[in-house]
């Protein structure tokens, strides 16, 4: 059994609601909502690697703060393991790149996303936590 693929997602709050981004066509997973983040590369922390990741995905520049929770979860392509940080926007203006919508979301509105299955355990976390 191979090594499952360490990823690592941003977890951005503005009062009530979180920032969802919805993975576009093409891309694996599309049409499913995610936190956005990515790999870690080889010699990177989780942390560098969500605030490289956030200024190649969405042009942001981030403060990588708290750990929110590990997930694994097996898909058909790979196992991944996903580690999200509550993350605090510092520059930028939001440009998509791997997504194809974003939506500052209530913890109602969450609930009806359709979220990729790795990123709900986090989804559900925070979501109590508003």
């Amino acid at each position: 059994m191979s090594s499952p693929i360490r990823v690592v997602g941003a977890v951005f709050i503005d009062g009530d609601r979180i920032l969802a981004c919805r993975k576009a066509p093409g891309k694996s997973l599309a049409g499913m909502w995610e936190f956005p983040g990515g790999k870690i590369e080889p010699g990177e922390t989780p942390q560098d690697a969500l605030a490289r990741e956030l200024a190649e995905e969405l042009s942001l520049t981030a403060t990588v703060g708290d750990k929110v929770t590990t997930t694994v979860h097996t898909y058909e392509f790979a196992t991944i393991e996903l580690t999200t940080f509550l993350c605090t926007i510092q520059s930028g203006d939001l440009v998509l790149t791997d997504h194809d919508a974003t939506r500052w979301v209530t913890a109602a509105e969450a609930q009806e996303l359709d979220w990729a299955p790795a990123d709900i355990p986090a989804v559900e976390l925070i979501s109590s936590r508003l």
